[in-house]
């Protein structure tokens, strides 16, 4: 049994993503949307995002708003979807049943289901036979062989009962997949399988095949995971009368070491990526690397450059390994790249939050934020770093860094130099980055010390941490007045042997 379509590469391209929603949108499925959204947008295709409900149980309105709300942050837009309708809607599954069944119906009329009267328990039992004696499990095909008569009369007396598709007796049914090559399966691999519940609902087989063929879905770009479902499809696509479409399989998404991705790896699914500071600049480039290699060792593409390199061809047949450092690494690219004002507009309700700035912001003071923001941005990670960057910007600090306490608050002859320090800085004029540097530089050689000296007890004593910008940065952003009272507040702690010192992991108070 063949798959190919010869002519299906003429076909307009249309490609779907069928999220469940049952949960978050997670880094795999994002990853899977974003190469069907790169495939339609180079070939002037259409995306369909369709939700594939029939798990009424589990599926919730709030997994589906924030799928949702998951693809407009990332930037993925869609051409027909649930919310903006098309063509070939509705694009959610629980609203589609009368369109299941007529499917069932037009396969009844052919002969090609018949209904199965097995019991869970006559299954199971199928399957321990089968396992015990080395087999693979697959049905027996039992109730293919009733009667007409004895069919009709087990639904008369309202037996339950599924339906099951004629599956392929002999040969073998071959994908022809545009990352792995053909891939073949034999026959009884396929077996009769159920594509309708016994309370009347289709299976998720048969309910996205129905809706990919009447979808005129020509490209399915899905994961690895779904290739041994394929056959099963290849075979519906066939009986419901379909072209079949073009698969491609992308590899699995492995933690470090190898294993399955999961939660203990770090975040996993998009609006944790979003809570963490992560841009979404920086997660939709990431997971272009995960599985496909752009070339010319490039690893920072925007999406224009993504659609220009992207060929499912040179998608890789091997599990992509998740690198969180990587990613870390292109937030810090991408948001070292952005301009103050899309970086202020990000980070204002945060600061908002914490009453560092107001609705009415007056001219001068917007522009010292800007600043302000400027100075965290250069050495932050994340958006969360921006934001607890700036905290001895809008507020002294009440604790100081434990380590750097006792590295450089150690001796009484400290608190004398931050002093008589902050003295010095009262002819600083203009207070300017350059002019306070000078002023460090003459003290330290008066004084007969290393620079190190003056310069990192000052930059605890100004901002309570030991790394950060520049200290003369710090200094010309807080002003003259503010960086003499930090000092003199540091040393008179210092004199009375009490300096507070900052707890421990995930309670900086200077945050």
């Amino acid at each position: 049994m063949q798959q190919r379509d010869e002519h299906i590469e003429e076909r307009p391209v249309r490609v779907r993503f069928a999220p469940s929603p049952t949960g978050a949108l997670h880094i795999g499925g994002a990853r899977t949307a974003y190469f069907n959204w790169l495939f339609a947008r180079q070939r002037g295709g259409v995306f369909v995002l369709r939700i594939d409900d029939t798990d009424r149980s589990r599926s919730t309105e709030a997994s589906y708003q924030q799928i949702l709300e998951s693809f407009r942050w990332l930037g993925l837009d869609w051409d027909e979807g649930p919310d903006i309708g098309g063509p070939y809607g509705p694009y959610r599954q629980s609203m589609r049943q009368s369109i299941y069944e007529e499917a069932l119906e037009r396969l009844k009329k052919t002969g090609q289901v018949y209904p199965c009267f097995c019991t869970p328990e006559e299954l199971a039992a199928e399957r321990e036979a089968a396992q015990k004696a080395g087999k693979a499990p697959r049905y027996s095909g039992r109730c293919r062989h009733l009667s007409e008569a004895d069919r009709a009369a087990r639904i008369a007396s309202g037996a339950p009962h599924t339906y099951r598709l004629h599956g392929p007796e002999t040969g073998e049914v071959v994908v022809h997949d545009l990352i792995r090559g053909d891939v073949s399966f034999a026959a009884e691999e396929v077996d009769d399988f159920i594509i309708w519940k016994a309370d009347g609902t289709p299976t998720y087989h048969f309910a996205s095949c129905v809706d990919d063929g009447l979808m005129q879905i020509s490209h399915i770009i899905r994961a690895e995971e779904h290739l041994s479902n394929t056959p099963r499809h290849i075979v519906l696509f066939e009986a419901l009368g379909f072209d079949i479409p073009v698969f491609a399989h992308v590899p699995m998404i492995l933690a470090p070491d190898r294993s399955k991705l999961s939660k203990r790896h770090g975040a996993t699914s998009v609006e944790e990526y979003r809570q963490a500071g992560i841009l979404p600049e920086a997660l939709i480039n990431y997971l272009l690397l995960l599985g496909f290699s752009p070339g010319d060792d490039e690893e920072v593409l925007s999406r224009e450059e993504a659609i220009d390199r992207f060929v499912l061809e040179r998608v890789s047949k091997h599990a992509a390994v998740y690198d969180v450092k990587k990613l870390e690494w292109l937030n810090a690219h991408y948001l070292h790249e952005m301009s103050p004002d899309k970086l202020l507009a990000l980070v204002w309700d945060a600061l908002a939050e914490r009453g560092w700035v107001q609705p009415e912001e007056g001219r001068e003071r917007l522009a010292w934020v800007r600043t302000a923001l400027q100075a965290a941005q250069s050495r932050a990670r994340n958006v969360r770093d921006v934001s607890d960057g700036l905290s001895f910007y809008f507020r002294p600090p009440v604790t100081y860094d434990a380590k750097g306490v006792k590295k450089h608050f150690a001796s009484v002859a400290v608190a004398d130099r931050l002093e008589r320090a902050a003295d010095a800085l009262e002819a600083v004029k203009p207070f300017l980055l350059a002019r306070v540097e000078e002023t460090y530089r003459d003290l330290a050689a008066a004084w007969n010390i290393k620079s190190g000296e003056l310069i990192h007890p000052t930059r605890l004593a100004i901002s309570g941490v030991t790394v950060g910008p520049g200290l003369f940065d710090i200094m010309a952003i807080l002003g003259r007045e503010e960086c003499q009272a930090r000092m003199r507040r540091a040393a008179q702690a210092i004199r009375a042997g009490a300096v507070p010192i900052t707890p421990a992991e995930g309670a900086n108070a200077n945050g």
